[in-house]
């Protein structure tokens, strides 16, 4: 399965948020499954050595216009790289090519990315089975959510995204739809 990871550009070798991001990318590989990244620094760099280390192959989606603001290129774990020219059209690539979605903690463009993949899944428009947020800051931000927009969230809608408190959670939530 090619599972789509999205989270933070600002997860530094050495911090908790980069160590949980590097053992989730070893434990896909470890389980078979191709990675997905937005291939940059932080989450995307960790989640793709750790998936490189396990022996997984790593895709990582470009954008030009996020190397016009952060120049660099793609993390050196990426294997193939899939360019785009516009931010829109790279979170349309991931959201459209990926069989399931995983999010680390992040900020707004991870908020975006898992928005969209989200309503994607809502509408029918993509058939993904699995949306899975990691951490307590997601399940602290989806409950305000839906406590805010009760009438607007009806329970189906609710019930496409999966809480996991680590990397181990998360990958155990995809491995049930193979039991």
């Amino acid at each position: 399965m090619k599972v789509a990871v999205f989270g933070s550009a600002n997860a530094h070798e050495g911090d908790d948020l980069y160590r949980l991001s590097y053992q989730l990318g070893k434990l896909l590989a470890e389980a078979g499954h191709t990675l997905m990244t937005g291939g940059y620094c932080g989450t995307m760099e960790a989640t793709s050595r750790g998936a490189q280390e396990a022996g997984g192959h790593t895709i990582g989606v470009t954008s030009e216009e996020i190397e016009a603001f952060r120049p660099g290129g793609p993390n050196t774990w990426v294997r193939e790289v899939i360019p785009s020219v516009t931010l829109g059209d790279r979170i349309a690539i991931l959201t459209r090519q990926a069989d399931a979605f995983i999010a680390l903690p992040g900020g707004v463009g991870t908020l975006v990315e898992v928005a969209m993949s989200y309503n994607l899944i809502a509408i029918g428009a993509i058939q993904v089975r699995h949306l899975i947020v990691i951490g307590e800051g997601w399940k602290q931000t989806f409950e305000a959510f839906f406590k805010g927009q009760n009438r607007s969230v009806n329970a189906s809608t609710r019930a496409i995204l999966q809480f996991a408190a680590d990397a181990e959670s998360a990958v155990d939530l995809l491995q049930k739809e193979k039991e």
